[in-house]
C-alpha cells in the first residue's frame, strides 16, 4: 500500500522515524554479484564506506562485490565483510539522502549472526575498519573449522521446538537459529544433519531444506575457531554502543562494550534467538523495522513474528529514495 502524504515528516522522512524504530542487518547468504554498485556510483557517503573497507583489508573487496566471480564472493572470508560493507553503505546512503544521521533515530539495532557485527559498527561500538577486518578474520577462522570437520545445516519448517530439540539430541546436532514461528535451523556434522532431516520429515515437519553452506555454523563444530576469534575480538576496541544492541544469544539489550565482547564470542558456537529478539523489540514499543543490506530475508521473518509491524528494506538507491520519499496514493 502506498504511504499517504500525511505520513511524511516536514523533512521528507517517513514518520516511522518519529516513533520507536529498529534497524536490522542481514547475515551471510544474502550476497550477490553486483550488489552495491549503484550505491557506489550514486552516493558519495556510500562510496566512502566501500573505499574504507578496501583500505582496511588491503584488497579490492569492491571489485569482488561488483564484478565477481560469484565463487569468489561466496567464499566465507569474502562474503562476510562484503555483506557488512554493503549494509553500512545502505545506511550511509539513506542518511545522506535524508540530510541527517539516521543512526540516532533507532531505538534498537540488531543483526542476524554476521549482521550483529554490522549493528555494532552502525551503533558506533566498532570502527568500520575494525568491523571489516574482524568479520574477515571471523570468516577465515570459520572456514578453517569447516575444513577440519565436515558439517552442514538444514531449515526445518512447521515443527515444534521440543520435538526438534529431541531430534537434535538423537543426531548429535543442535539448534542454530530460531528465526520465526515454525522456522528453525539445525546445524552439525553432515551425517547428523542427514539423520535429522530424515527424522524431521518422518515426524511430520512441513518441509525440511538442506542449506547451501560450507559448514555447521552456530554449532560445536565451530569450536576450533573460538580461541582465534576471542583473540581477534580482544585485539580491537569495542565502545559502548550509541543504540542498545539486541543480542543474538540473549534476545535482550546489550549496552556495554564488555557485554558485546562476550556476545560475539558466545554467538560463534551458540544459537541465534532471532524470534525472541524481534519479540523483545516489538514488546518494547517498536512498531517499525528497517532492514539495511542485501536481500529481504529479515523483513520476511519480522512479518511472520509480528504481523502488525511496519517493515521496510533498503538495499539499493531506489529503495533509499522510496524510504525517504514514498509515493502518494492516487
Amino acid at each position: 500500500m502506498a504511504t499517504p502524504p500525511s505520513a511524511r515528516s516536514s523533512e521528507g522522512v517517513l514518520d516511522l522515524f518519529d516513533s520507536p524504530v529498529a534497524f536490522l542487518f542481514p547475515g551471510q547468504g544474502a550476497q550477490a554479484v553486483g550488489m552495491g554498485l549503484d550505491l557506489y556510483k550514486g552516493s558519495p557517503a556510500a562510496k566512502t564506506v566501500f573505499d574504507e573497507a578496501d583500505k582496511a583489508l588491503a584488497i579490492s573487496l569492491t571489485e569482488i562485490m561488483f564484478e565477481g566471480p560469484a565463487e569468489e564472493l561466496e567464499r566465507t572470508v569474502n562474503s562476510q565483510p562484503a555483506i557488512l560493507t554493503m549494509s553500512l553503505a545502505c545506511l550511509a546512503a539513506a542518511s545522506e539522502a535524508a540530510g541527517q544521521t539516521l543512526e540516532t533515530k533507532a531505538t534498537f539495532m540488531a543483526g542476524h549472526s554476521l549482521g550483529e557485527y554490522t549493528a555494532l559498527a552502525a551503533s558506533g561500538a566498532l570502527e568500520i575498519s575494525d568491523a571489516v577486518w574482524l568479520v574477515r578474520e571471523r570468516g577465515r577462522l570459520m572456514q578453517e573449522a569447516c575444513d577440519e570437520s565436515a558439517g552442514g545445516m538444514a531449515a526445518v519448517l512447521g515443527m515444534e521446538f521440543t520435538d526438534l530439540e529431541q531430534i537434535c539430541h538423537e543426531t548429535n546436532t543442535q539448534i542454530a537459529n530460531i528465526n520465526a514461528p515454525g522456522q528453525i535451523v539445525v546445524s552439525g556434522p553432515q551425517e547428523g544433519i542427514a539423520k535429522a532431516v530424515q527424522l524431521a520429515t518422518d515426524k511430520g515437519a512441513r518441509r525440511v531444506i538442506p542449506l547451501r553452506v560450507s559448514g555447521a555454523f552456530h554449532s560445536h563444530l565451530m569450536s576450533p575457531a573460538l580461541t582465534g576469534m576471542i583473540q581477534a575480538i580482544d585485539s580491537i576496541t569495542l565502545h559502548n554502543p550509541r543504540n542498545p544492541i539486541i543480542g543474538n544469544c540473549s534476545g535482550k539489550p546489550l549496552t556495554a562494550g564488555w557485554e558485546l565482547k562476550d556476545e560475539l564470542a558466545q554467538q560463534l558456537c551458540g544459537c541465534v534467538h532471532w524470534q525472541e529478539s524481534i519479540e523483545y523489540m516489538a514488546n518494547s514499543g517498536v512498531g517499525s523495522f528497517v532492514e539495511f543490506g542485501p536481500g529481504t530475508v529479515l523483513s520476511g521473518m519480522v512479518k511472520r513474528i509480528t504481523s502488525d509491524a511496519r517493515v521496510t528494506a533498503v538495499g539499493d538507491m531506489d529503495s533509499v529514495k522510496a524510504l525517504l520519499n514514498p509515493p502518494s496514493e492516487g
